[in-house]
C-alpha cells in the first residue's frame, strides 16, 4: 500500500491543447479516491498518466514515495481493472488471473495460492474453469477484479469498470468494489462519470472539469458546500436548484433577512429536498411563485417540476443543468399533495391553465392557503 501525490501535474498533447492543466492532490495509504466529471474533464487521461499508459508533459506523480514519470507501468506496481474487463477469451478464468503472474516467473505454487484467495473473495470458485463467454457481466468484472488482486499491488485503478453494466447490476457491483476496497485496504483510484456512484464509494471526492479540478473533498461535504456552480450542479441528482440574484422576488426578501443586500450579485442554490409543502409562513422562509408542470412519482419519493412565472424560460447552459426559470422539488413518499394545494416551503404554485380536453383542475384556494416558504437555502 502507499500514497499517491500528484504535483502540478499537467498534459497537452501535439497541437497545443491542454487535457491536464496544472492538478494537485494527495490520496493516503489504504484510502478510496474516486475522479468524477462529465465526458472530456480529462478524469480517465489523469488515470492513464498514473498508470503509466499517458506521458506527463509537467509535474510529478509520486507512488509510495518514488516519483513515477519516467518508470513503465509494469514496474510501477499497480493494477488496472478496465472498462472492456479485457479477459482473453480463449483462457479460463483461472488462466486469465494466472497470466499476469506467469509472465513475472512466479512459482505455480505461489500463482494456485493467490488465485485460490482471490477467487474465494470474490466467489468465483466454482467457475475457475469456465471461459468469459459462459459468465455474465458481473461476473467477468468480478474476474477482472480478481486478476488485479492477484498481483497484490500498492495501488488499485478503476477506469469507469461498471459503465458496461445495467442499472440492478451497477449497485450490487458498486458494493462489492466498495466492500472489497475495505477488506484489502490498498489504495485505490476510481474514474467515473456517474455521481451517484462517486458519492458512495469515495473517501475522497474530486470532482474535475476541463482539464482541472473545481472541487477535492469529503463526498457530504462538497454535497452541503458545493465551491462553485459547476460543483452545485453536477453533484446531486437531481441537480441544485440555481437562481441568480437579479430578481426583485429573491432580493428583497434575502434583504430582509440580512442575507443579502439590494443589488448585490450572485447565485442563490437550493437543493430538490430543501423545499418543503407548506401552507404556513415559515419563519426566515423565502417565499417563489412556480407553476408545475410536470410530477414523476418514483416509489420513495416524488419530483415535481416546475417554473418561475417571474423569470424568462432558456436551454440550459450545460448537459444535465436546469434550464434558466425551472425548479426541480423533491418530496418524500409516493403521493403528492392533492393538485388544490400545491406549495413549496416558501413557494407558490399556480396551475397553469388545462390543454383542451383535459380534466380542469381543482379551483385554486384563496392565495393565503397556498403560500409557503422555503427554508434551508445555500448560495452557491
Amino acid at each position: 500500500m502507499a500514497n499517491v501525490s500528484l504535483r502540478d501535474v499537467r498534459k497537452t498533447y501535439a497541437g497545443g491543447f491542454e487535457a491536464i492543466k496544472g492538478i494537485n492532490f494527495e490520496v493516503g495509504d489504504g484510502q478510496f479516491c474516486v475522479l468524477v466529471g462529465p465526458s472530456g474533464c480529462g478524469k480517465s487521461t489523469l488515470l492513464r498518466m498514473v498508470a503509466g499508459l499517458e506521458t506527463v508533459t509537467g509535474g510529478e506523480i509520486d507512488i509510495g514515495g518514488r516519483v513515477v514519470n519516467q518508470i513503465e507501468p509494469a514496474q510501477r506496481d499497480i493494477a488496472m481493472v478496465f472498462q472492456n474487463y479485457a479477459l482473453y477469451p480463449h483462457m479460463s478464468v483461472y488462466n486469465n488471473m494466472a497470466y499476469g503472474l506467469r509472465n513475472r516467473r512466479m512459482g505455480e505454487a505461489e500463482i494456485k495460492t493467490r488465485v485460490d484467495e482471490a477467487a474465494r473473495i470474490l466467489e468465483l470458485g466454482a467457475m475457475l474453469e469456465r471461459k468469459p463467454r459462459q459468465l455474465s457481466g458481473g461476473q467477468r468484472q468480478r474476474v477482472a477484479m480478481g486478476r488485479a488482486i492477484v498481483r497484490q499491488p500498492k495501488v488499485f485503478l478503476f477506469d469507469e469498470p461498471l459503465s458496461n453494466l445495467d442499472a440492478k447490476l451497477r449497485i450490487a457491483m458498486r458494493i462489492e468494489i466498495r466492500k472489497l476496497q475495505r477488506r484489502l485496504k490498498t489504495t485505490s483510484i476510481y474514474v467515473t462519470h456517474d455521481q451517484l456512484e462517486a458519492m458512495t464509494l469515495a473517501d475522497i471526492l474530486v470532482v474535475m472539469n476541463g482539464g482541472q479540478v473545481e472541487q477535492i473533498g469529503n463526498p457530504l461535504a462538497i454535497y452541503q458546500k458545493p465551491a462553485t456552480t459547476f460543483v452545485a450542479s453536477f453533484i446531486g441528482a437531481p441537480p441544485m436548484n440555481l437562481m441568480p440574484l437579479q430578481s426583485d422576488e429573491l432580493t428583497s426578501q434575502l434583504a430582509g433577512h440580512g442575507s443579502a443586500t439590494g443589488g448585490e450579485a450572485g447565485i442563490l442554490g437550493i437543493r430538490p429536498e430543501d423545499f418543503m409543502i407548506s401552507n404556513e409562513a415559515l419563519e426566515g422562509g423565502i417565499a417563489l411563485d412556480l407553476t408545475v408542470e410536470a410530477i414523476e412519482r418514483v416509489g420513495a419519493e416524488t419530483f415535481i417540476y416546475g417554473t418561475r412565472q417571474r423569470e424568462i424560460q432558456g436551454i440550459a447552459a450545460n448537459p444535465g443543468e436546469l434550464p434558466p426559470g425551472e425548479v426541480i422539488v423533491r418530496i418524500p413518499g409516493a403521493t403528492a399533495p392533492a393538485s388544490a394545494n400545491w406549495a413549496c416551503r416558501g413557494t407558490r404554485v399556480n396551475h397553469p391553465e388545462p390543454s383542451p380536453g383535459s380534466a380542469s383542475p381543482a379551483p385554486m384556494p384563496p392565495e393565503s392557503a397556498v403560500d409557503g416558504f422555503c427554508r434551508g437555502c445555500r448560495g452557491a
